[in-house]
């Protein structure tokens, strides 16, 4: 069976899947997106992205395209159809279709829904973590709202593609001061000398990251100290240990930052437990 989409209203076979040429998330990257984990077939995490969800549209004045008990509904039946268990559930929502002008259409238009599921190996994701990545910088170049969850992502890709072409598996964005505001798909975290976890702040220019806030949950139930404030690359090469969080990452230790090893350069104690706390946590949650 081939993989199934979600194109405004109708499930159709990814192959076919197709949106207008006027599509103002094709046009003008007028669009939000979210991305679900899926363990056991159910959506992690889901009170947090829906709530994102629901602000990244507000603060771009497009309106919900469906009641959240409905898109629920969609979202759970595209996993069903694909007979998906583990992996990642996409959801975008554009303004919608309408002759292309930088100002919102007027009428308001039907806001434009695309749904993709796709499987993921747990072994091989689970051996990669046991790995660990490494990390490259970059100067932060993007605009001034990365609270807001865009498709607008150009200087995203650049920057993965960079890391890419360096042989590792994220970028992180330094802003002027010489800190890490967050990695392209990801939120950085380091833990210092001192056993204290430190992350940036959301209030700073950065995405408010769900898995982000359900691991600091989690960090605290497990008696941990954490700092909510910025690092630079040089203290993430002196702490005992760096990761990454998000959707698709989860908890994602890393060894390198530009070259250089990150306390021992190996995987540490830390990333790992906090990794196996989430995952016990997002399965447990799961709807």
């Amino acid at each position: 069976m081939g993989r199934i989409s979600y194109v405004n209203g109708r499930f159709v076979p990814h192959g076919e899947a197709v949106v207008h040429i006027e599509d103002r998330g094709y046009q003008l990257a007028d669009a939000v997106y979210e991305v679900w984990a899926l363990f056991d077939g159910k959506l992690a995490d889901a009170e947090g992205h829906f709530a994102r969800l629901e602000r990244s549209l507000s603060e771009l004045r497009i309106r919900m395209p469906m009641s959240r008990a409905a898109l629920t509904v969609v979202l759970k039946e595209a996993v069903r159809r694909n007979r998906v268990r583990d992996g990642l559930v996409y959801l975008q929502v554009s303004r919608g279709v309408a002759p292309r002008d930088h100002a919102f259409p007027n009428p308001e238009v039907r806001p434009a829904v695309v749904i993709t599921v796709k499987g993921l190996d747990r072994t091989v994701v689970e051996a990669k973590a046991a790995r660990g990545i490494t990390v490259v910088t970059t100067p932060e170049n993007r605009w001034g709202r990365c609270d807001i969850k865009t498709v607008g992502l150009l200087p995203n890709a650049m920057a993965k593609q960079k890391a890419r072409e360096a042989g590792a598996g994220e970028a992180w964005f330094v802003d002027e001061l010489g800190f890490v505001t967050e990695g392209a798909s990801s939120n950085a975290w380091i833990v210092g000398a001192d056993g204290r976890l430190r992350t940036r702040d959301t209030n700073a220019n950065i995405l408010r990251g769900v898995t982000r806030l359900t691991l600091l949950d989690v960090i605290r139930d497990a008696g941990l100290e954490v700092d909510e404030r910025p690092f630079t690359p040089k203290d993430a090469t002196e702490a005992q240990e760096a990761f990454i969080t998000g959707a698709g990452s989860l908890v994602l230790p890393v060894t390198a930052v530009d070259g250089q090893p990150v306390g021992k350069g190996e995987v540490g104690p830390v990333a790992m437990r906090l990794r196996r706390l989430y995952i016990e946590r997002a399965r447990a949650t799961a709807i």
